[in-house]
């Protein structure tokens, strides 16, 4: 099987795959069985180790805003593929292929990695469903293998598209989901516990939507020509998102994110704070949940114009969480006047645009400072471990005068250079500063 047909080439953030959409017979051959419950073995043998549970413990301690060490987390995204190999994937069926490379992600995580992230002893299986998403589809132009892409937009005259935007429905194919889950169970069972889970969606901040629909040029010329259209199509957005949320609500399709499940741009949601799932979190109420937002797309628009247009927006389907997460790649310092009325805001994005010394004396110790150090040095063939510790240590030194809970939080990654490596020896560095 080809890279450029093989539903593992782009690798999501941990924990936020689907299987949907993904053709399978459910039914693998003796060989796969074999190599998936051999794989699902290692996994529960490194989950039962006595260090996953201190890593736990840790994370609930940091996200409960308690005195700790800095955590640390690296995530290479599309960094895996130079990790564990196309070529080497043992199985051939295309969702078997996906649960090889989840089960040997794990592995790796447990056995190399080095960083604080917990390795439990579950299998997540999401919902099959199909999303119809916002009634207008852009059409994207290049994008193979994770590559980069340009799209004609939809949205292109308000007076005469918007009329045919229309709320996301989520439709779930029950017979597909229960095949999956039944697999599962067949293959697992014994080994690793078996649980429904569905990431439904990364962010709800919504402004990559609009982008997507009406073209990023658009939309930034739309805050001076058109902003009565912005105010307009942003509260669509933010109707259509909590009417999504409720119909997930209220069909107790929604999943615990309490515990071993990445939240935010980074983080997992460990907390005694919440009501943690357990091993079967379906369903769960959004009161119990973490929420995410972010505006990256929205980097160039002042303070003043964020504020206007777009938190306004998130803010209503962020009061419905019982704590929130804000921010991913785009900087918070010039933000943080609005973005502090957050209800139950607790884990911030400092990202490598960020005033690093700035979001120190904002966030102090009454919100997490999720640090994401710049992913480059990761994407040479060879580390400059000199040059990677002078920016930890830098960055803790500013966090630890702020009085700040820190974690460092590698991800973006679209390679490691060709060397694997590179992730394991920044781990090494990281965890080395932390415990400094």
């Amino acid at each position: 099987m080809s890279d450029a047909v093989c539903p593992s080439t782009v690798q999501t953030a941990a924990g936020l795959s689907t299987t949907s959409g993904i053709a399978t017979g459910f039914s693998f051959s003796a060989r796969e069985k074999e190599t998936l419950r051999a794989l699902a073995g290692r996994v529960g043998e490194i989950a039962a180790r006595p260090e996953q549970a201190a890593k736990a413990a840790l994370w609930t301690r940091h996200n409960d805003l308690e005195p700790s060490r800095p955590v640390v987390f690296c995530d290479p995204e599309n960094g895996w593929n130079e990790i564990i190999l196309q070529k080497d994937l043992e199985c051939t069926d295309p969702l078997a292929r996906v649960w090889e490379m989840s089960l040997r992600k794990e592995i790796f995580w447990g056995e190399r990695m080095g960083d604080d992230r917990v390795v439990e002893p579950c299998f997540n299986v999401p919902f099959h469903y199909e999303d119809t998403h916002w009634g207008l589809q852009e059409k994207r132009i290049g994008g193979d293998r994770g590559g980069s892409y340009t799209w004609d937009v939809p949205l292109r005259d308000y007076d005469a598209d918007f009329a045919k935007l229309r709320f996301p429905e989520i439709r779930v194919d029950e017979e597909q989901s229960e095949r999956s889950l039944a697999l599962a169970h067949e293959l697992f069972d014994g080994e690793l516990t078996v649980r429904r889970h569905t990431a439904w969606w990364w962010t709800l901040g919504m402004t990559w939507e609009y982008v997507t629909l009406r073209g990023l040029d658009n939309f930034m010329v739309d805050f001076y020509d058109n902003p009565e259209w912005v105010h307009k199509t942003m509260a669509f957005f933010r109707d259509g998102t909590l009417a999504k949320l409720e119909y997930l609500d209220g069909n107790g399709l929604l999943s615990s994110n309490v515990g071993d499940i990445y939240v935010g741009s980074g983080g997992f949601g460990w907390t005694r704070q919440l009501p943690r799932g357990g091993d079967a979190p379906t369903p769960a109420h959004p009161a119990g949940m973490w929420g995410f937002a972010e505006s990256q797309e929205t980097v160039g628009v002042s303070p003043d114009m964020f504020e206007e247009f777009v938190l306004p927006y998130q803010l209503p389907i962020l009061e419905r969480f019982g704590l929130n997460c804000y921010g991913c790649c785009e900087p918070l310092d010039a933000r943080w006047r609005a973005v502090k009325r957050i209800p139950r805001l607790r884990r911030v994005s400092v990202s490598a645009w960020a005033d690093r010394e700035m979001m120190a004396e904002c966030l102090g110790g009454g919100y997490i400072y999720s640090w994401k150090p710049s992913p480059t040095p990761l994407s040479r063939p060879t580390l400059d471990r000199d040059a990677v510790r002078r920016a930890i240590r830098e960055t803790l030194d500013i966090a630890a005068r702020g009085g700040c809970h820190v974690e460092i939080i590698m991800k973006d990654n679209h390679t490691l250079g060709g060397n694997p490596d590179n992730a394991v020896e920044w781990c090494r560095i990281a965890r080395e500063e932390a415990a400094r």
